[in-house]
C-alpha cells in the first residue's frame, strides 16, 4: 500500500530554550510533521526539550530518534514516555534502537553488551514498553528484565503511542516487523567499538531489509511506515560539487549517491523524482532530515502526496 509522504526534522540544539522554540516553530511552519531529538551522552536530555517544542507549536509531533535502549529500564522509560505524551497533548513518537557507542558507555561506566545480548534485551524492552504504554501493565520474566507492574500510574494521552524502531541487522528488522509503527532504515553501520561507516547505503541492502521487514510483519506490513534518516541533503541546481564532496567524505561512488535513500542531493526535480522512485521500490514515505530550510522545497512539493 502506497503511503503519503511525511517529513520530519532531527534537530541539533536542544540545550537552549529559545533555540528549541525557534527550531520547532520553523519546522512546523515549513510543513514538517515531527521534530526529533537524539539520545547521546554529552548532549541534552532526549525528552525534556520535547515538551518545550510541543508547547511552542500547535500540532508538531515530537520524539527521540532514537533512544539507546541500553541506557534505559523499560518501566521507567515507559513512565517518562507516558508523562511526556500527556504533557504534549498526545504528540509523542517513541523512537528506540539497540545502542552502539562504546565510548559513551565507557564515559559513564556502563557495560555495552555484545550485539546478540543487546538485541535480546531490546526485544524484551520493546515488548514491555508497548504493553505498559498500551495497557498500563506489564508482567515479564525475561533474561534481562523482570517486571510485575499492574499499574504504571500515568497513562498517555494517545490510545497508542507510535513506536519507531531504527536498525540494520536482521533480528532488529524482525523485531520492528512485529512491534513497530515506523521502521527506519539505517545506512550507517557499526564497526569495531561502534565506529560508524556507510556499510548499509547500497540500495540492494535496503531492498533486502525491506523484504526482511515484510516477512516478519506478515499481515501487519501495511500498518508499518518505512522511514529513512538522511545523512546529507542538498537541493539546488549546482549539486555536482556537493555530490563530489559527499562521495569523498563517505568513500562511496556517485552512482551509489544517485540510488541510496540516505543521501538526497540534486535539483528539486531530481530529489522529488528520487523519493518517488524510492517509495515505489522499498516503500519509504517517511523522510527525516537535518536541514529544515534547505530541504523545505521538497517538503512543499511532496508532503501529503
Amino acid at each position: 500500500m502506497v503511503k503519503p509522504f511525511r517529513f520530519a526534522l532531527q534537530g541539533r540544539n536542544f540545550a537552549e530554550r529559545d533555540a528549541v522554540i525557534a527550531m520547532a516553530r520553523q519546522a512546523e511552519a515549513l510543513g514538517y510533521e515531527e521534530l526529533y531529538s537524539a539520545d547521546h551522552i554529552g548532549a541534552a536530555d532526549p525528552f525534556a526539550p520535547l515538551i518545550v517544542a510541543a508547547e511552542a507549536t500547535t500540532h508538531l509531533r515530537v520524539g527521540p530518534l532514537v533512544l539507546n535502549n541500553e541506557f534505559h529500564q523499560p518501566a521507567l522509560l515507559a513512565r517518562t514516555a507516558a508523562t511526556v505524551d500527556r504533557l504534549t497533548g498526545g504528540r509523542l513518537v517513541l523512537g528506540i534502537g539497540t545502542g552502539y557507542a562504546q565510548e559513551e558507555h565507557d564515559a559513564i561506566g556502563m557495560q555495552l553488551r555484545e550485539p546478540s545480548a543487546r538485541v535480546d534485551r531490546f526485544e524484551e524492552s520493546v515488548t514491555a514498553i508497548g504493553a505498559l504504554l498500551d495497557t498500563g501493565a506489564a508482567h515479564l520474566e525475561g533474561t534481562h528484565h523482570q517486571l510485575d507492574v499492574d499499574d504504571l500510574g500515568v497513562r498517555p494521552a494517545q490510545d497508542h503511542v507510535p513506536l519507531l524502531i531504527g536498525g540494520y541487522g536482521r533480528r532488529v528488522v524482525g523485531i520492528a516487523g512485529r512491534h513497530a509503527d515506523i521502521f527506519q532504515f539505517t545506512g550507517l553501520t557499526h564497526g569495531e567499538g561502534g565506529q560508524l561507516s556507510p556499510g548499509g547505503f547500497a540500495i540492494e541492502q535496503v531492498r533486502e531489509r525491506a523484504n526482511w521487514l515484510a516477512a516478519s510483519a506478515g499481515d501487519r506490513i501495511d500498518d508499518i511506515e518505512c522511514s529513512t534518516l538522511v545523512q546529507v541533503t542538498y537541493v539546488g541546481a549546482d549539486a555536482a560539487a556537493e555530490v563530489k564532496k559527499t562521495a569523498e567524505r563517505f568513500g562511496v561512488s556517485a552512482h551509489l549517491i544517485e540510488e541510496t535513500p540516505f543521501l538526497l542531493i540534486g535539483s528539486l526535480e531530481e530529489v522529488v523524482d528520487k523519493l518517488e522512485r524510492l517509495r515505489e521500490d522499498v516503500g519509504i514515505s517517511h523522510v527525516v532530515v537535518r536541514d529544515a530550510e534547505g530541504f523545505a522545497p521538497v517538503v512543499a512539493a511532496l508532503a501529503g502526496r
